[in-house]
């Protein structure tokens, strides 16, 4: 604690406390995936009917929300997300979590400008010498959502790693409250295995990636297939510049094939806003000097990402349409995750000097019994674009890989259905001429 611990001391509270703060109609944010607050939450739970009108924000929770399991037919808390996990969007579908649309990187604009804050509670390292709670894991918005928040709370936790970068910690004089939460383990997220159709795709895409490309991957079973392949093979020198820091990136570092030599932002480091994964890769991140964390506009905004050269950009999708606008967020009217970061780094990737940017997608789904192809003649009623046909470069399933950049819409239609399952290639051709996306002749 260095010269704090006085002041340290004077400023702890327990988290029944802490919860007291809380009045109707305001606006809590508990920021974002591993930082989210625990002791608080059970805390705020045990007095959440006794307020009206709470409004909570979160993001990526990791944990089931207490306060939210505390008024299950949301009669006192209004629960919103900026990007759904699984447990945020089981919640969703029983009406107790409401989306927040954004582009990622804008999120510390949108705090600074528009968001009111009257309590923040974030998960964060316990204090060190020069008075700083480090934001470990999720520095993402924190510092924008602490500058703007009335009282900030921080719960400490002896097992968040310290991490090295920008806007990654919030001074004692700016904190109100301190919760000592002791020591306890983080959520873990646990990757996805690869199979047959992941690995097909990670086939096609690795040819592509060049000794120094400066990668990008997201969250899923693919982007992580790549990773694997990446490993296994000759490559060198590669850079990362990345959203989410996951375990392959880890493993792929450990390889030898992760170095920075060509980055231009961020030379020699892996740069990154977040993390989720094994304890493993927690450890890893811990006072590392390979690894950067900034905010999300530090990292996601496209004038950032295009300062590396030979950007690889490797993102998820859940349908696209032959035009080439794809859906990656929602099904139908139900939210699934969010934008996050997509569109930013598909715009940023292409826009880096050597450039790529893929979507992948499993040619098809299975729903109530019945297999379903991902491409499709127009998008789904009601579903939501995330990346617009314009942003889209390389669309990748396990028939194939295409680039719709200055193709015409026949073209990226005959495109699109060349990779899609044979079972539905002649149906959607069909229903392309149907809709007028392919001429009589030439395409």
């Amino acid at each position: 604690m260095g010269g704090y611990s006085s002041e340290v001391k004077r400023k702890t509270i327990s988290a029944d406390q802490a919860a007291e703060l809380v009045k109707s109609r305001h606006w809590v944010d508990y920021g974002f995936g591993v930082a989210q607050p625990d002791l608080f939450d059970k805390a705020l739970a045990a007095r959440i009917t006794k307020l009206e009108g709470v409004k909570l924000r979160g993001c990526l929770a990791m944990r089931p929300r207490a306060v939210v399991a505390a008024d299950p037919e949301g009669r006192h808390l209004t629960y919103l997300s900026w990007y759904f996990s699984g447990l945020e969007r089981a919640l969703h579908d029983q009406g107790l979590c409401h989306h927040i649309p954004m582009n990622f990187g804008e999120a510390p604009d949108y705090y600074r400008r528009f968001n009111d804050v009257d309590v923040a509670v974030l998960k964060t390292a316990p204090i060190d010498e020069h008075g700083f709670f480090n934001f470990g894991l999720s520095v993402t918005y924190h510092k924008a959502l602490t500058e703007k928040a009335k009282i900030v709370v921080v719960e400490t936790d002896a097992n968040m790693p310290y991490v090295y970068g920008v806007e990654n910690g919030v001074h004692i004089s700016e904190v109100a409250h301190v919760i000592d939460g002791g020591q306890s383990p983080l959520p873990e997220l646990k990757n996805t295995a690869a199979g047959p159709i992941e690995q097909k795709v990670a086939a096609l895409i690795a040819p592509h990636i060049e000794d120094g490309a400066c990668i990008q991957i997201g969250i899923g079973a693919m982007p992580n297939a790549v990773c694997d392949l990446l490993a296994d093979s000759s490559i060198k020198d590669l850079g990362v510049h990345t959203e989410m820091f996951v375990d392959s990136l880890m493993k792929l570092y450990e390889t030898g094939k992760v170095t920075g030599a060509h980055k231009r932002f961020n030379r020699y480091q892996m740069s990154y806003c977040f993390a989720a994964g094994s304890t493993r890769m927690y450890q890893f991140l811990d006072r590392n000097s390979a690894c950067f964390a900034g905010p999300v506009d530090y990292t996601n905004l496209p004038g950032n990402i295009m300062q590396n050269d030979r950007v690889v950009a490797i993102c998820n999708a859940a349908q696209i349409d032959l035009s080439g606008q794809a859906c990656s967020e929602s099904a139908g009217i139900r939210q699934i995750s969010g934008t996050g970061g997509q569109l930013q780094f598909m715009r940023g990737a292409y826009a880096s000097r050597g450039g790529k940017a893929f979507l992948c997608l499993s040619s098809t789904y299975e729903r109530d019994g019945r297999r379903e192809s991902r491409i499709v003649p127009r998008i789904a009623d009601s579903n939501i674009v995330t990346t617009p046909r314009t942003d889209v470069m390389y669309v990748v399933t396990e028939y194939g890989l295409v680039n719709l950049k200055g193709k015409s819409v026949p073209e990226r239609a005959r495109a699109l259905i060349s990779i899609a399952h044979p079972d539905f290639r002649e149906e959607l051709e069909r229903a392309a001429r149907e809709y007028r996306l392919l001429c009589r002749t030439n395409f």
